[in-house]
């Protein structure tokens, strides 16, 4: 009788100890967490590089100020940084230049700033 109680508590037990929804719960849980991570690293590699361009944009507008071609200038910002904001300040052999531009982070946060510098020597004009 021992024999046949067991096996009854046996089958009753079984469904309670089975693993086999475990698998897809781990998966509910950890799905959202990656997701997210992989939101914030494609935001930073976007975020760095217009970073990079908005730099490779202050160095290229310092240069063709600094030479005395400022006509050329408006496109090559347009080109290179749209949207980017422009302040120039001159020295006495250097002329320097700010850009700001504003970047939206997309589904992780709201707008950020950048901003470059760059000087380029005027040759004593």
């Amino acid at each position: 009788m021992s024999g046949r109680v067991r096996g009854c508590r046996g089958r009753l037990l079984r469904p309670l100890l089975d693993d086999g929804g475990t698998a897809t719960v781990e998966f509910a849980m950890v799905m959202p967490s990656l997701i997210v991570v992989v939101a914030f690293v494609v935001t930073s590699l976007a975020v760095t590089s217009q970073s990079v361009r908005l730099a490779d944009a202050a160095a290229v507008v310092a240069r063709q100020t600094a030479r005395g071609d400022g006509s050329s200038v408006g496109a090559t910002l347009e080109r290179l940084a749209p949207g980017a904001r422009i302040v120039r300040s001159d020295g006495p052999d250097l002329v320097c230049i700010d850009l700001r531009r504003d970047v939206r982070l997309g589904p992780v946060g709201g707008p950020v700033t950048l901003t470059s510098r760059s000087c380029a020597p005027t040759d004593g004009r």
